[in-house]
């Protein structure tokens, strides 16, 4: 029963990160640079700070945390951190190419198998006292294995959305529509988001053992780790107000505090699937294969909802009930991998 409470805590966090970008539609005559780092603010610094404040046990500070783990450990996982954030800023164009499902399900289905291996082949070579690759059991990988089938199976059904309509309908779809590009730009968003996971890896010791809850004891990590994804964010987005002049952005009173309140509404549906995929976890003690796959389940029912939104804000219109047929498959092939290695 643990389990199954686990995993639905993972997929209400899985749709709260799929619908983070209905907010943001709401937002007004801001350029994308100036609502990104103010929605990064949210998901990335206030958000995981307080999330991580969880994993403080009463007569214990916050600073205590970081004498857990050894400096390696903490600045590897800011520094996974730094490159997850470079994932982050393709992952936005990766939809902007692609449309929410089709951008979302490339970029996380890579990320979901690549974040689930990197994390223990990495620790391994740092640390081969740990044996980190015996987490990478048959069930582990077979759940990899299947994920990846289902992304596969997506990418099929946008290929042949892309070969089925035409020009106008594709921009009527999706406004920049570009499946080449798009592919080109998820597959590396999608390598670089997995760092997210290795730094997790790298920051699940940050915490007071025994002290702190299972469902709190990768909420330090995350902290962590979406610093280092600010840091990236904010050199790009600043970069960006200076060359198109949009620092008047943050000036703007009539729109100001419309647009924080969604930047912010933003920003923890965004969180939620990290603080979801903690809470998660301590459910999931029991199985060291879910543990191990909690990460790939997330990015792996993200792509399930993003598919949903997908639907709903049409940007399936006008496709052949055989291309429909082929997404519904990679839908179903996802939610089974979701359950599968518990099943083995």
């Amino acid at each position: 029963m643990e389990i199954i409470i686990g995993l639905l805590i993972i997929a209400i966090g899985a749709f709260c990160q799929s619908s983070c970008y209905v907010p943001i539609n709401k937002i007004k005559d801001w350029s994308w640079e100036s609502y990104w780092i103010v929605q990064g603010v949210f998901a990335w610094l206030i958000l995981p700070f307080l999330g991580a404040m969880l994993a403080v046990p009463e007569g214990h500070s916050f600073c205590e945390l970081f004498g857990t783990v050894s400096s390696f450990n903490i600045w590897m996982t800011i520094l996974f951190g730094v490159l997850w954030g470079v994932g982050g800023l393709t992952f936005g164009l990766s939809m902007r190419y692609l449309g929410v499902a089709l951008g979302q399900s490339i970029a996380l289905g890579t990320c979901a198998g690549l974040g689930t291996i990197m994390g223990p082949v990495l620790l391994n070579i740092f640390f081969p006292e740990l044996n980190a690759l015996e987490s990478l059991t048959f069930a582990v990988i077979l759940g990899v294995v299947v994920t990846l089938l289902g992304i596969a199976i997506i990418g099929v059904a946008g290929s042949m959305k892309a070969a089925s309509l035409s020009e106008e309908e594709k921009k009527a779809a999706v406004k920049d529509f570009n499946f080449p590009k798009g592919l080109a730009i998820a597959l590396l968003a999608g390598f670089m988001s997995g760092c997210f996971n290795v730094g997790l890896e790298f920051g699940k010791g940050i915490n007071f053992g025994d002290l702190t809850p299972d469902m709190y004891k990768t909420l330090p990590a995350t902290f962590l780790v979406t610093l280092g994804g600010f840091a990236t964010n904010a050199v790009y987005c600043f970069y960006q107000n200076s060359k198109n002049g949009t620092w008047g952005d943050y000036k703007k009173g009539n729109v100001w505090l419309n647009n924080v309140i969604f930047c912010a509404l933003a920003g923890a549906l965004w969180y939620s699937q990290f603080f979801g995929l903690s809470l998660g976890k301590g459910f999931l003690t029991e199985s060291p294969t879910l543990m191990t796959l909690s990460f790939c389940i997330l990015m792996a029912l993200n792509v399930v909802f993003s598919n949903v939104w997908g639907i709903i804000l049409k940007e399936w219109k006008g496709c052949s009930p055989k291309t429909i047929v082929v997404l519904v498959t990679g839908i179903i092939v996802l939610i089974i991998s979701s359950f599968l290695p518990q099943l083995i």
